[in-house]
């Protein structure tokens, strides 16, 4: 009995199926004769990756072009993004000037008690000789012979300056403080053009620090951790937590200058005759020369602390609280922007609500601190009212915000002393026992703006859910702002 023949001479490699790059013309006339001819049947597929859409206007240069790079189209496409950068900033910024003047604004706990009463007077009776002659009698004034009244003079400083005994005295307010209470457009000395200062330096401050800080964690991320793994699902690029914290931190600490020059730019007075910086490179000037130099700029105690303490607080937050929030909230389930965007959504906006608790008091501490003027620069003439003596620290100021201000505004303006009728006395020591307690706590005055910042983050969750949370083909460009 004979063997069957080998059939190994007749194997044959199939060609493959799937053909993800097109093959060239010279290859194939090449291959051909050697290659057997393949059968009609077999189809080959050819996938080609989808253009990337820009988000600037689709104005994204062609880097790949063999034609090389369009040095026109960069030029446009930077330009675009500034326009858009500087619009999308100039939208947020009225909020954003209302919450810095909020946070600085000083309100003691007496704010409310203003003695309206009559100032005294003293009655002054002329002294009148028995022997009038008629050239006496000819120089007197006749209404004025009985006897004049002259108000008390108040207590004044050594340099002659009326003491101010409360800020809602109208009669010793500087005319460029705005009121407690009262509106920044409508203050005489401010104006609705008001609501936008400081808008330049925000936007190159925003442009700044979005530029750098991926610059900077690509750096770290190479030299430090160039093979580690990745540690936690927010965001889905980033290798560790800790990476990502120390690029926020030395990107807010090289961008601290321009973060001081923002809000003292947004505090001080609208008006010209009163107004210490007349822009972001006067006030940066006037700092260097006045207050200790560049190295008094960011190593002074007042200002390198609370910029250390801002910087690492809010991206360990905002980067470290989601994938916490998602395995309390969905136990077993990967929640990601692509998978469940609507869980996404609610684990971002619950995990925004708690790192404002966390962040608001020190960022309200770093704003009041950057308004105090050190070394030998001029006080800084603010439109808003700020406490008379410094605060000597985070810690300092963290505790006399919280024992000497009060929480429960709007204020209430009322009488003391002589106004008060006899028949109210009693009905106001029976409000006096019943006190909010916000009243006797400055605690609400180290989250001053939660509320808007809150509401934000609730509009920005429900047009996340209703434009589907991001997902993969979504065109929509709310998320641009």
């Amino acid at each position: 009995m004979s063997n069957p023949s080998s059939l190994r001479d007749l194997y044959n490699t199939n060609p493959p199926t799937w053909s993800f790059t097109p093959p060239s013309n010279s290859t194939g006339l090449s291959s051909g004769a050697s290659q057997p001819p393949q059968s009609s049947t077999i189809s080959s597929h050819t996938f080609s990756s989808r253009p990337v859409q820009n988000s600037i206007f689709e104005l994204s240069p062609g880097l790949a072009d063999p034609g090389g790079l369009d040095l026109g189209l960069v030029v446009k496409t930077l330009v675009a993004s500034a326009v858009l950068g500087y619009t999308t900033t100039a939208i947020a910024m009225p909020w954003e000037v209302g919450k810095c003047l909020l946070q600085v604004q000083w309100v003691p706990r007496d704010v409310g008690q203003v003695d309206d009463a009559e100032p005294t007077t003293e009655e002054v009776a002329e002294e009148t000789s028995d022997d009038e002659s008629g050239e006496e009698s000819y120089f007197t004034d006749p209404l004025g012979s009985g006897p004049s009244r002259y108000p008390v003079p108040r207590p004044a400083d050594e340099r002659g300056y009326v003491v101010r005994k409360n800020v809602m005295e109208e009669s010793t307010r500087p005319d460029y403080v705005i009121p407690v209470g009262s509106m920044l457009g409508r203050h005489r000395s401010e104006g609705w053009l008001a609501l936008w200062k400081g808008l330049l330096t925000e936007c190159i401050t925003d442009m700044l620090s979005s530029t750098m800080q991926p610059l900077i964690h690509n750096a770290l991320q190479s030299i430090f951790a160039p093979t580690l793994a990745t540690l936690y699902i927010f965001p889905a690029s980033s290798t560790s937590l800790l990476i990502p914290v120390a690029s926020h931190l030395i990107t807010g600490f090289i961008l601290s200058p321009l973060d001081l020059v923002r809000t003292r730019l947004i505090v001080q007075s609208f008006s010209p005759q009163h107004r210490s910086y007349t822009g972001p490179i006067d006030a940066l000037r006037k700092v260097v020369r006045d207050e200790g130099g560049v190295w008094g700029l960011y190593l002074h105690p007042h200002l390198l602390i609370p910029t250390l303490l801002d910087s690492t607080i809010r991206p360990l937050m905002s980067l470290g609280l989601p994938p916490l929030l998602a395995a309390r909230l969905f136990p077993g389930t990967l929640v990601s922007i692509e998978s469940s965007p609507v869980a996404w959504g609610v684990v971002e906006f619950t995990s925004s609500c708690i790192g404002l608790l966390a962040t608001l008091p020190f960022e309200t501490v770093r704003r009041r601190l950057q308004v105090q003027v050190r070394g030998r620069g001029q006080p800084l003439k603010t439109c808003v009212e700020k406490r008379p003596i410094a605060y000597n620290g985070v810690v300092d100021a963290l505790w006399h915000i919280l024992t000497e201000e009060r929480s429960d505004l709007p204020v209430e303006r009322g009488l003391k002393g002589r106004k008060r009728d006899k028949g109210k006395e009693k009905e106001g020591e029976e409000e006096e026992e019943h006190v909010s307690i916000w009243r006797k706590t400055g605690l609400g005055q180290l989250y001053r703006g939660l509320s808007m910042r809150l509401g934000a983050g609730g509009i920005v969750f429900l047009l996340g859910v209703l434009t589907g949370g991001g997902r993969a083909g979504d065109e929509s460009g709310w998320a641009e702002l």
